[in-house]
């Protein structure tokens, strides 16, 4: 596989992951006993699977992305592919997964905490074997979230990580949680490949198998040229080399936090692809974190193009004299 030269490259980013459908479901008890029946205040059905959330935010953005899913035919999994194909995401290259049932994940929203139950469906089964290496290396950069829930591919992407930076590329990923809670540690080969790591604070010490933060930090800064620390309502921290980075997070009247990391993500890379400053990189993530946080699931805040420019043309243009969506 040759590297493309950047002026033929197709997409600004390509994704290999997760696509799920979101089942929200707001206002339930804290404590929920078993055999009642308990009511929940509101509902929605939203595109979900980190991977997915974070493709689509990245094309509502103004970026050309190219995505590889195991997708399902069923009803639930036509319904995600029509919202990715309708953001501009390309998915010629996904893999028909024609005897599975969609992946679902219902996520239970309570005052303080929330609940989450997930059916991977063909996300499990997704191999190496499966990917179009050409196509993914047919873009500036790749990006890739939720290591642990694509089984059938993990052991593996250490490899595929070495075949994407031998084509000229930069990578990112974040992790996202582990199922098991086991946190395998083969995860670090393909950490030290990657660009930019982008874990939550809690990822960050299950990674680094430090329960205290700074240490988890001062391990995983270590194995990377960009470490980015997603940190909910405190913002976001990034590390590079002896230099460091904090943006605080916007005010925000919270409908739920499902896909904010995704988003964050998706605004950050915008940024950072085009050589923004890490400080302007981060502003960016925060604002469309927050901006996922203001409406239901990870992705309803991104589906109206004109208005999310609107939303955010004021920081873009703070970042950058000649921004573009």
């Amino acid at each position: 596989m040759t590297a493309p030269t950047s002026t033929k490259r197709r997409f600004h980013v390509t994704l290999a992951g997760d696509v799920a459908l979101d089942m929200l479901m707001y206002g339930l008890p804290d404590e929920l006993p078993p055999e009642h029946e308990l009511l929940a205040n509101g509902i929605a059905i939203r595109l979900g699977g980190s991977g997915a959330i974070t493709a689509h935010n990245l094309a509502a953005l103004g970026n050309s992305v190219g995505f590889i899913a195991a997708v399902s035919s069923d009803e639930f999994g036509r319904m995600c592919q029509s919202e990715l194909r309708e953001a501009g995401v390309d998915l010629s290259r996904c893999v028909p997964a024609r005897q599975a049932q969609s992946g679902v994940t219902v996520h239970l929203l309570h005052a303080k905490l929330r609940h989450m139950f997930t059916y991977a469906g063909p996300t499990f089964d997704l191999s190496y074997d499966n990917l179009d290496l050409a196509y993914l290396a047919d873009a500036q950069h790749f990006h890739m979230s939720s290591y642990y829930l694509q089984r059938a591919l993990t052991p593996r992407i250490p490899e595929l990580f070495a075949k994407l930076k031998q084509a000229g590329m930069t990578l990112s990923l974040d992790p996202n949680d582990d199922p098991t809670q086991q946190w395998d540690r083969g995860i670090l080969d393909a950490i030290r490949q990657v660009d930019v790591l982008m874990p939550n604070e809690r990822e960050a010490c299950l990674l680094a198998a430090e329960p205290d933060l700074d240490r988890a930090i001062a391990f995983l800064r270590g194995l990377v040229p960009l470490l980015v620390i997603k940190r909910g309502s405190e913002g976001a921290t990034a590390f590079q080399g002896e230099q460091r980075w904090h943006v605080p997070a916007h005010t925000a009247q919270v409908v739920d936090a499902v896909g904010a990391g995704d988003s964050f993500n998706a605004g950050f890379l915008h940024a950072w692809m085009r050589g923004w400053p890490v400080e302007k990189a981060l502003a960016l993530g925060n604002l469309c974190g927050t901006l996922s946080v203001s409406a239901s699931g990870g992705t309803s805040a991104f589906r109206d193009k004109a208005a999310l420019q609107e939303r955010i043309a004021g920081a873009l243009q703070e970042a950058n004299p000649t921004p573009t969506l």
